[in-house]
Formats: structure tokens, sequence, C-alpha cells
């Protein structure tokens, strides 16, 4: 760690303000040492970070938050506005638990407006909050601070196309860090782009105007012919602005990485009365080699160490696992098709990419358009499947509706991330889609709880299933299972004694656990069988009947207990006449924060101890104390 000068004064971003220009140097190269250092231990996202250090620098040096508000999309690139905003003493917790968020996060400062872990809705939030402000007469700005990505989801131009029509103190930053967006800007129309994003510009544009409309006759008529002479040369130096016919003064391209500049920029946007769109280019990775060569590689990342650029090795994973499956199927079937909303390393598919690229579509952050443009696929009798975090997949509930299960067409959807996803916290938690599965009719749901599971899963879902079908799996690494466990590949399984009068039934990576609490329970003279699920929608008649003559049910569910798979199958044991005890386990109306997996599983009684302690305090309660013992020695 370098030694702090800077970042120990920040307890308000203001004194940015009163810094020199070397001052202002040095303390960028200071909080990419920190960034390096900090995320090397903790792991998260820094390739994003490392790029808008000078970005965020000249934000808080030329507005005032938190009057001025200043909204990040996704989130996970305001590292540097944490560190300017009072959190460096706290910073070495960032994704730990009870620690700093690695998103946005209001509970932590009033200089997080929102909550953001899902991109896109910057622009939207931010119009509403200037919209806001000119009803109630606040005079702040408004800034919103958006990838070049998130330029890629529909609901970025539907906000843009609405705040163009307004009377707003608005300004969105464009942060263009991979597309081209500005490849056909020559020279001449790189020079006009920095005049205009002067101050004195705009000063005189204003001051020539009022004083030609002062002109008889001629006044107001010189004028509208020289606004659309300078539309024609605009149009004619970058070809196309879909900004300004969006109703936004386009400012850009500006060197993202040259703090006086940005700051002229952004104090000409503050004398611009109407809706105005800063485009900058950065350079992901900035300053840390490692992830200026390999951005995709360091967005986000577990510990690495600093000198060799090295991450942590994990072993093979459910997403890698889904990813050698769909090409090994691919190799043999022609119609499989794969597509991904700019997840394909995250969701295992670059090999898939590489070798079958014709039928591999990354159709950018659209959730929504991706699962309608797979219905396209099926309709012409195509194999499509969506792999999505089960967080993002939230974005497409309606079109599963409506463009996949009412239209009765073939589509798999490969959930990842499915459960507690750990250190990303909230906005992160892959804990509803079982939930809102639940509520589509013609839809089956699988959800596998180790590596051979999910491939013979997703067999079935491609060549045996009908319809939508979803395969739901989590994150990282399968979970070991006793030597005697015996996985059929059926829609559940049964573990222990077949007999016994107290169940436990689960689903996914948590069977694991509840097969080792089950021997745990033999130990302490329980006799339980596992019902585990493999198959959750629909939940599996034969599962259910088998634990009708129990005494003690407890279901143990990763997810919401609202309409989760729990009370679905509470509701089948009491429409069989049940006369036994029943509990669930589950995460109960409540958002999870960050953690690890591992302590959020301890957490919400889902690992094997908590397990044990739920059934055993059941069957207590149930039967008397005296059922209880522990082995002896």
């Amino acid at each position: 760690m370098c030694e702090i000068k800077y970042l120990n004064r920040t307890e308000s971003p203001d004194f940015v303000k009163k810094l020199s220009e070397t001052e202002i140097n040095e303390l960028c190269s200071e909080i990419r040492e920190v960034l390096i250092d900090t995320v090397s231990q903790n792991g998260g996202h820094l390739a994003s970070n490392l790029g808008v250090v000078e970005l965020t620098v000249a934000l808080h040096k030329t507005f005032d938050s938190p009057k001025d508000r200043i909204i990040w999309d996704v989130g996970h690139q305001i590292y540097t506005h944490k560190l300017l905003t009072g959190r460096f003493p706290e910073f070495s917790t960032l994704r730990k638990e009870d620690g700093l968020s690695g998103f946005s996060r209001p509970s932590e400062s009033v200089h997080d407006v929102f909550f953001s872990g899902h991109s896109g809705t910057s622009v939207s939030s931010a119009l509403g909050v200037a919209s806001a402000n000119a009803i109630t007469g606040d005079g702040g700005f408004v800034v919103s601070v958006i990838g070049d990505g998130s330029f890629t989801g529909g609901m970025v131009y539907e906000a843009m196309n609405n705040a163009g029509r307004s009377n707003t103190k608005l300004i969105v930053i464009l942060n263009e860090n991979e597309m081209s967006i500005s490849h056909n800007v020559g020279s001449l129309a790189r020079y006009l782009a920095v005049i205009r994003s002067k101050p004195e510009y705009y000063r005189m544009k204003e001051e020539t105007e009022k004083a030609l409309n002062k002109i008889p006759v001629i006044g107001k008529r010189t004028v509208d012919n020289l606004s659309r002479l300078k539309t024609i040369a605009k149009e004619t130096l970058y070809k196309s602005n879909l900004f300004e016919d969006l109703g936004f003064r386009y400012m850009g391209p500006v060197d993202g990485h040259d703090v006086n500049l940005l700051c002229e920029a952004l104090n000409t946007a503050k004398l611009i009365n109407m809706p105005v769109l800063l485009h900058i280019c950065t350079t992901k990775g900035k300053g840390y080699d490692y992830a200026e060569r390999e951005p995709g590689k360091f967005h986000g990342v577990p510990r690495f160490d600093i000198e060799t650029g090295e991450q942590v090795s994990v072993g093979s994973s459910f997403s890698t696992v889904f990813g050698d499956f769909m090409c090994e199927t691919a190799r043999k079937d022609k119609n499989i098709c794969a597509i991904t909303a700019a997840m394909s390393i995250g969701t295992g598919l670059q090999g898939f990419e590489k070798e079958f690229g014709d039928r591999f579509f990354d159709v950018g952050i659209a959730e929504e358009h991706a699962v309608t443009f797979a219905s396209g696929l099926s309709k012409q009798g195509l194999k499509p499947v969506v792999a999505i975090y089960s967080t993002f997949l939230q974005r497409a509930y309606d079109q599963i509706i409506h463009d996949g299960a009412l239209q009765k067409l073939k589509m798999v959807l490969a959930i990842d991330r499915a459960g507690f996803v750990g250190e990303d916290g909230e906005t992160h938690q892959g804990l509803f889609d079982v939930a809102f599965l639940n509520s589509v009719p013609d839809i089956t749901v699988y959800s596998p709880s180790c590596f051979s599971e999910l491939k013979a899963d997703l067999t079935k879902a491609l060549y045996s299933d009908k319809n939508v079908v979803a395969v739901r799996y989590p994150r990282g690494e399968e979970n070991a299972f006793p030597k005697d466990f015996s996985f059929s590949h059926g829609d559940f399984d049964v573990y222990g004694d077949e007999r016994a009068d107290t169940a436990v039934i689960t689903y996914g990576r948590i069977s694991a656990f509840a097969a080792e609490a089950v021997n745990r329970l033999k130990n302490r003279g329980i006799n339980a069988k596992l019902i585990k699920l493999n198959k959750i929608k629909p939940v599996p008649r034969e599962a259910v009947d088998s634990v009708l003559g129990c005494r003690c049910v407890c279901f143990f569910e990763e997810g919401v207990r609202s309409a989760g798979v729990g009370e679905k199958t509470a509701l089948m044991l009491l429409e069989k006449g049940f006369k036994g005890s029943f509990e669930l386990t589950a995460v109960n109306d409540c958002f999870v924060s960050q953690a690890s997996v591992t302590s959020q599983l301890k957490k919400y009684r889902l690992d094997a101890a908590g397990i044990e302690a739920v059934v055993c305090r059941l069957v207590q309660d149930n039967m008397g104390n005296q059922y209880v013992r522990q082995k002896k020695a």
C-alpha cells in the first residue's frame, strides 16, 4: 500500500476543489494504488473502476454533492466515489460482511442516491430526480454516469426519448470504453468538440444570438439561418447524431483521463438550459497493465497477486460445466444456439462463441430482447439456450410469459448464479427466479445439485421436455455428497431409510448439506430420510406421496419463501390430507446483504448444522425431548 497523502482528508468531497493540478494528479495515482491493493485482497470490479478515476475526481471538483445528485450506472464503477465521500477509513471492508458495498448504497452515505446493481436504469432515475427538482424549485444538477455497454439496453433509449422533451438540468455522461461510437470523427470534428466543450463558446454564442435578435426584421431570420447552417455542418462532420435527434445537446468526445478538460466540459454543460449528453472516452483498467491488456478478465475478479496479475484459481464450476456441455452438444446438433446478455465469460460460453460463432448471439445488456429473440429462433425450428444470471432474468419476466410460455415455444433458460451469490449483495442474489417462474403456466424447472445432474437436466430440457424449460444452478463448485448417495437423474431421489417418519425435503446446492444432516440426525437417534427434488416445477407428486405418512416434514429452500417450492409442497400435502407437522425454512420477506455464501447459508439455517438443528427442534416439539439423544461414545 502506498503512503496515504490525500485520501485521509476526504471527510467531504469539497476538499478536491482546493487541490492544484499537480495535487490532482497525485490524488489520482494514490486512488489507483488503493483500488488495486484493496481489490487484490477482497475481489471486486477493478477494470471499470480504474477507468473512471479522473472522471470521478472531475465530477466532485465541478459539482456539489449531495445537493447535486450523481447517479451511477451500473454502480460497480463507484469505488473512487466512495473514497472521495468519506469512506476511505472503511474501504478495506469493501464487499465483506457488514462492510462497504461494492455498489451504490444510500444507507452508507448521503452521496449515494440509489441502490444500483442492474444496468441501464440511471437515466430514468436521474430524469425522475431532475423533474422533481423542476417541480419543487430545487436548483441542483442531476448527473447520470453510464457506460457504453448499458446503451445496448432498451430502457436507456426510452429514458433518453422522454428526457429529450423535458426542460431539466440533466447531464448524461456516456463513458465509452469499448464501443466505437466515435470511429467516424475526424481531426476537425475532434477540434470542434474541444471548442464546444469550453464555457467561453457558449457565452459567446448566447451573447451573439441576443445581439442579432435585437436587429429589426432580419435579426431573428439570421439567427434561424445560422442555426440551420450549424446543424448541416455538424451532420456533415459527425455523419449522424442520435442524441441530438432525441433532444439532447451533444458534447464530445472528450478525453476521460484529462481532469482539466473534463472540468471545462462539465462546467459548460451546466450552462446549457436543456438536457446534455457529454461523451467521454476512457480506458478500462487504466494504470494497471494486466487490467488494461485484459479488461474482461479484470472486470469482476477474485483475489489476485498484484505483481503477476494471477487470480486465485478455482476448480470446475457449474458455469464451466454448462459451457463444455453446450460445446459437446452443439458438435452433434447443428440446431443448438446459445444466447447471452453481455455475459459470455460469466456464463461459461466463451468456448462456444469461439467454436460456433454463427450460432452464438451476445445481444448486449438486453435480457428482454434475448428471450423474445430466442422465441424467433425457436419458431424456425432451432433450439435456443438463453444463459442469464438469475438476478438479471427478472428483467425478462414479461417476455418469458408472453413470448415463450404463451406461444408454447421450445427454449431453454440456463439460469446461472441461482441462490446466494455472496459478496455482490442485495442486487445480485439469485433468490427470486423460482418464485416468479412458479407463476407461469406450462414451464418446467429443474434445479440440479451436482455437475452430472446439470448435464442430465440440460439433455432432458433439449430433447424430452416441451415448451419453455428452465435449468437453474448456483455459482461455483459442486458440493460433496455422502459416498453412499446414489443419483438416479430422475425427478427426485430418496436418501436414507424410506420408512422413516421424519423427512427432509430440499433441492439444488443445499441438497448435499441436507444429506449430511440426515446422517448427523441418525447419530442423534433420529431416523430421517431426504427427499431431494430435481424437478421443482411441477413438483413430482410421487415425492409428495412419499412423505404423507411422516410425523415431521421439514422443507429447506435457498430462495424466497413466498411462492416458492416449499409453499407449493405444503399446499399439496394439505390437499392430500397430511396430518403431521410441516416446517418451511427459506428466505422470508427480506433482501439478503453481502457476505460469503458460507455465511449466508449459515445465517438462514441452510447449511448442514442449520438443517440438523431445525429438524431436531421440530422432532422435540412433536415427540418429546427423550426422542432426541446424543450418540454415546
